[in-house]
């Protein structure tokens, strides 16, 4: 069943709904992205048609779909934005330009933002706050941040959600959704990818980053787990002054992590800093299996000794116990460079893949390992080891679960901002320590022995579930309602073929057998008032036979091409 659009919106948010898609299109179009909605057949090679379309323009097509996502505004700067994470699914190219984009949205006035703080809060913020600064300190898509002081003498931030930017965002996501289904349907990249579910991820993570009170929620879980932890710092919520569309935060003071002369200035060790960062970069990832999903440098401040106060908790990755373990085995199996061990890995993380040959993929995985023989892990960086498995994951159409990638880029950035901060800096002699401390945490008695004994319950169940469900299966085979489903999604594709094929011989025989008729008829049957009648009737079917043999033969040759 066809799923109507917009089933439940009303009919003016259904017309601003088929207006803002027009506009979409057009925007794509104009940036020469109508490559993305042609009717690929399988194996059709994209990037060709891609090359011939911006033979026209000066810029790249990574630039040209980037300034097309600016143009089209906030929710597409950020589906940009989370695309940017996305290594395994976007070229190199795609992935640098779309790392470039920033929420460039102007400020809402200020006293639209009084408003909402007011209608939150149910008090005059005069009340609550000695002095709030009129100027925004950050301007986003989502919210804008003030700088405030408590009448009780503390200094917070407040970040408020714009007005109308979460009716914005509902609107876009339902046309993003539209789209992914028509090109699941009508491209190959459809074919290769579940788009549907990476708009779904998209919106997900979105939505959470318009509940203040979910980051605040993520806020206390961040300072429970590094309570006692020197090198970082989490801010303290008001939570009396935080409702769903504001919050209230400590406001930390110190050096931004980018700004290296004011950190040679001010004295402090920046090797130590490189070391902070990835050490709370791998403590949250490998011993809390939650953790900040959007590390870069403007959301930290570097303190007098070195460490770190960190900032903005609306991009949060969780990690279930299962993917932490795989996560794991990926380390142990790049440290150990055993290709059928990290395929393993990646294929029990649920990648999404409609066509993979395993042994192909392995053998593609041991040739780059062999590039890496004869240097030792110090000689390498993560960016580079993650980017040449990315590539042939995407060279293989797989589509990675959204929080491998998601944790992947968070370390991949904070090796990056290490590497700037400490040029000596190395990744997997850092991170040594830590994998072997937590695998060998992972693979400990006080770890194992609930796995094992819900294991044995799970084995016990189903030793007695087992002869109840054999008879079951047993009196329906004697009935003979025994059941057996089967996908035929690729056999019917196979018919559909045959039957194309079938009906071109079929009406190639028909023409065949019209002209041979009309030639016989012509020799043998000549009554006297035949000649002029059997002239133009000969005629008329000898040249409709030829046109339609040609369309025949031209439609074989189109066929043929795709």
């Amino acid at each position: 069943m066809v799923r109507p659009p917009y089933p439940r919106l009303p009919w003016l948010v259904r017309r601003n709904v088929f207006l803002r898609s027009q506009q979409i299109l057009a925007v794509l179009m104009r940036h020469g992205m109508d490559w993305l909605f042609t009717r690929f057949a399988p194996g059709a090679d994209e990037s060709q048609l891609a090359r011939r379309v911006f033979t026209r323009a000066r810029r790249t097509p990574a630039e040209e779909f980037v300034s097309a996502l600016v143009e089209l505004g906030p929710t597409f700067i950020k589906f940009g934005q989370a695309l940017s994470s996305r290594l395994d699914l976007l070229p190199p190219e795609y992935i640098a330009e779309l790392s470039k984009l920033q929420d460039l949205v102007p400020p809402t006035p200020y006293e639209q933002i009084m408003t909402v703080l007011t209608n939150e809060l149910k008090r005059d913020p005069k009340d609550i706050f000695i002095q709030f600064d009129p100027q925004p300190l950050a301007s986003a898509s989502i919210g804008q941040v003030y700088a405030a002081t408590l009448w009780s003498g503390e200094e917070v931030v407040v970040k408020i959600v714009r007005p109308g930017a979460q009716e914005v965002f509902e609107q876009d996501i339902q046309i993003l959704t539209d789209l992914a289904e028509w090109a699941s349907n009508h491209t190959v990249l459809g074919r290769f990818y579940d788009l549907r579910m990476l708009v779904d991820e998209f919106a997900f993570t979105v939505r959470a980053e318009f509940d203040y009170l979910r980051e605040g929620q993520n806020i206390e879980a961040f300072r429970t787990n590094f309570a006692d932890d020197p090198v970082v710092h989490i801010p303290k919520v008001y939570w009396d002054y935080t409702t769903r569309q504001v919050i209230t935060m400590e406001r930390f003071s110190g050096i931004k992590l980018n700004d290296l002369p004011a950190l040679d200035n001010a004295g402090i060790d920046r090797r130590t800093i490189a070391e902070n960062l990835m050490h709370f970069a791998l403590r949250q990832i490998f011993e809390f299996g939650l953790y900040h999903a959007d590390p870069h440098a403007g959301n930290f401040f570097v303190q007098p000794d070195g460490s770190l106060a960190v900032m903005d908790f609306g991009m949060i990755g969780r990690l279930t116990p299962g993917m932490k373990r795989t996560f794991l085995g990926i380390a142990e199996a790049i440290s150990r460079r055993d290709a059928e061990i990290l395929v393993d890995e990646l294929i029990s993380a649920n990648i999404f893949y409609r066509e993979l040959d395993r042994r192909a993929f392995t053998r593609e995985m041991e040739r780059l390992f062999d590039r890496f023989t004869g240097l030792s892990l110090k000689d390498l960086t993560g960016a580079q080891v993650m980017g040449e498995i990315m590539q042939l994951v995407m060279q293989n159409h797989l589509q990675l679960p959204g929080e491998l990638v998601a944790m992947t880029r968070a370390i991949i950035i904070s090796e990056g901002t290490g590497m700037m901060l400490y040029p000596g800096f190395q990744l997997f002699t850092f991170a040594a320590p830590y994998v072997k401390r937590f695998w060998q945490e992972e693979r400990s008695m006080r770890n194992m022995l609930p796995r094992i004994s819900a294991a044995a319950m799970d084995g016990m169940e189903l030793t007695m579930e087992l002869p109840r469900r054999v008879t079951r299966l047993l009196s329906r085979l004697e009935r003979g309602q025994l059941e057996v489903n089967i996908n035929t999604e690729e056999l019917n594709d196979l018919v559909s073929k045959f039957q194309k094929m079938t009906n071109r011989m079929t009406l190639g025989m028909i023409l065949s057998a019209v002209i041979v008729a009309l030639s016989l008829i012509m020799v043998v049957y000549k009554p006297e008032t035949w000649q002029p009648l059997g002239e133009f009737i000969f005629g008329f079917a000898l040249i409709s036979s030829i046109v339609f043999g040609i369309w025949l033969i031209w439609s074989i040759i189109r066929t043929g091409r795709t």
